[in-house]
């Protein structure tokens, strides 16, 4: 399998599988965590070293997970879907996020949080794209950020009050592509292209859960 090509339904699962299987005290991202720290990472201003966001796949905080051939598939699952994401957001084009329907009572927020909340563990990580001081990052901040509680968005004043003029995604279909809008927006700003044009395909269905 060639390192640059996009991950199936089968590979997904496998990911999910490896992660699962990272041991304790280690905490790893869950797929759909790991695809918004992806994105994060991404859209900082300056590329992150491999090195760097590979560090915190395994265990969000950094700590060495145990070397040998599960951790060097995991890692190279990862790197594809890193690639894969790199050429969509620097082509413009949409992309699936791991954004997974949960039970049937599960609203859009809490099915996108955990997105949503690998995306803010990147900001965490890689803080130069917070830093970045445009406008034209708030609203796309806000779409994603919407989803937290008010309370957790605290010396966020200026993303606060957007959030605040924002209507909820009315469901899944729409939060989806309302991350895709919000990470091709960003994208405008810390990666900008000669002529920047955000035009993003029309969504395909949500994908299942791996299991």
């Amino acid at each position: 399998m060639q390192a640059d090509t996009p991950l199936d339904d089968n590979d997904l699962e496998r990911l999910g599988a490896l992660l699962d299987a990272v041991p304790t005290p280690l905490e790893p991202l869950d797929v759909s965590a790991l695809d918004g720290y992806l994105c994060g990472v991404l859209l900082q201003p300056r590329p992150v070293p491999a090195t760097q966001w590979q560090a915190h796949v395994a265990d969000i905080e950094g700590r060495p997970a145990p070397a040998g051939p599960a951790l060097d598939e995991l890692l190279a699952l990862v790197r594809r879907r890193h690639a894969e994401l790199d050429q969509a957001i620097g082509q413009r084009q949409w992309f699936d996020p791991w954004v997974f329907p949960l039970d049937g009572e599960a609203t859009a927020t809490e099915c996108v949080l955990p997105w949503v909340a690998g995306f803010a563990a990147a900001m965490d990580h890689f803080p130069a794209l917070m830093e970045v001081d445009d406008p034209e990052l708030v609203e796309p901040l806000a779409l994603l950020y919407l989803h937290f509680d008010p309370a957790d968005l605290e010396d966020a004043d200026a993303l606060a009050a957007v959030i605040e003029t924002l209507e909820p995604p009315a469901d899944l279909a729409e939060a989806v592509q309302d991350i895709v809008r919000a990470v091709m927006l960003m994208a405008d700003v810390t990666r900008p292209r000669r002529m920047p044009q955000t035009r993003v395909a029309r969504r395909p269905a949500p994908r299942r859960h791996p299991r």
